[in-house]
Order: C-alpha cells, then structure tokens, then sequence
C-alpha cells in the first residue's frame, strides 16, 4: 500500500534533514516518493500504477507520496517545480528524480536499475 508522508514522517522513514547535512537514507528497504497534488491529472494517471506497484512489490520497496499542497516545505527542500516529480530512492547511494506520468514498464525498469529491485 502507499503511505502518505508528512514533514515529520519523512524524518523518520526517508532523510532527517535536520540532523543530517549529507544524505543519509533512513529506510530498511528501498522507496519511490511521489510528490503529487490533488488537482494534478498526470499525477491521477500515476497514482493507480504506483498503487499496483505497491502491492507486487510489497517487502522490497515502500511507496510513498507527499501531497505538495499540504507539505510545501518538503516539495521546497527538493525543489519541485512540476508534478509529478518520482524520487528514486536506493538503500545505498543517491536519491535519482524523474519528472512527469511515467509508464509501469518505466518504475519497473527504474526499480530494478536504480533501486536493485526486481
């Protein structure tokens, strides 16, 4: 299932920023986060596949979505200009953005090139 993130729940599960200057990913296994808005129609289209996706990869990625309307400080700190904006982000390494409704074959591909997830 998806989750939807606040300021602090992003703190806990992703990256403290606050106690962190450099990048450092708090999760146990991988994540795709989702900033999105309500009123956004590619965010629409996304927002099933990214839900489908949830499910079959259950256990080896989490999906998470942050609703830029609500969160405005989290989609200022990475610098969102368009939605959807994906943030790719792996256990190791560093967070990868992709902008726009991307097809599942894309996140699939992504998953596996970006997160080593399969």
């Amino acid at each position: 299932m998806t989750e939807h993130l606040t300021l602090d729940t992003f703190k806990e599960k992703v990256f403290n920023f606050t106690d962190n200057k450099e990048w450092k990913f708090e999760g146990e296994i991988p994540c795709i986060i989702d900033f999105y808005a309500d009123w956004c129609g590619p965010c629409k289209m996304v927002a099933p596949i990214l839900e489908e996706l949830s499910k079959e990869y259950e256990g080896k990625l989490n999906v998470y979505k942050i609703d830029t309307e609500a969160e405005r400080e989290l989609a200022g700190i990475f610098g969102i200009q368009s939605i959807p904006s994906l943030l790719f982000v792996p256990k190791e390494g560093q967070p990868q953005m992709a902008m726009g409704a991307l097809p599942k074959e894309t996140f699939i591909q992504a998953f596996k090139d970006v997160l080593n997830v399969e």
